[in-house]
């Protein structure tokens, strides 16, 4: 049996969940999400909990089994408590503006780089250089991130572009002079 799609998924108080065949919708104080999951796998709802049940130990129903239950956790999480992930810029020059709900990016380039907050996603701004994205869905805000680091990622030399908050930079070592 697979471990992670063994253990049941507490729902928190002040969040509810209706299963309807394989579409499932979580409602709860930041929002609701709702999608539908693979037809094979049954959900059921008992005592403030949600257990995941495959029909069969197939090579697809075990590896279904446990994405459907992170899947399920992600929307009760992303509902009550949200995501965040942090991002740094680092370089000189490099800043971050927030301007309604357009990102403004100066990263060295010849122009300044806009971008616009996705529908349910946040971003916002500490200082010049700290870039906080928040948001209910854990698959958008992480995409919504990278997009992000993708204008200009952390090169291995001075360490300069946008890394995770967590991320460490492996530095390597510059051109020797000839002897």
């Amino acid at each position: 049996m697979s471990r992670i799609g063994r253990m049941p998924v507490v729902v928190p108080a002040g969040v509810t969940v209706a299963i309807d065949g394989s579409n499932v919708t979580v409602k709860g104080p930041k929002g609701e999400l709702s999608k539908t999951f693979h037809s094979d796998i049954n959900i059921e709802q008992e005592a403030g909990q949600l257990l995941v049940t495959r029909p069969s130990d197939k090579k697809e129903h075990r590896s279904l089994h446990g994405l459907t239950r992170a899947l399920l956790n992600n929307m009760v999480v992303g509902v009550s408590a949200g995501f965040e992930k942090k991002l740094e810029i680092n370089g000189v020059g490099y800043r971050a503006a927030k301007q309604g709900s357009k990102l403004n990016l100066s990263l060295g380039y010849s122009h300044p780089v806009e971008m616009e907050d996705p529908e349910g996603i946040t971003t916002e701004v500490e200082g010049t250089n700290k870039i906080t994205v928040k948001g209910i869905d854990k698959e958008k805000v992480g995409e919504h991130a990278a997009n992000i680091r993708k204008k200009r990622q952390p090169e291995p030399y001075k360490g300069k572009g946008i890394k995770y908050a967590d991320e460490k930079i492996r530095r390597k070592e510059g051109k020797t002079g000839k002897k």
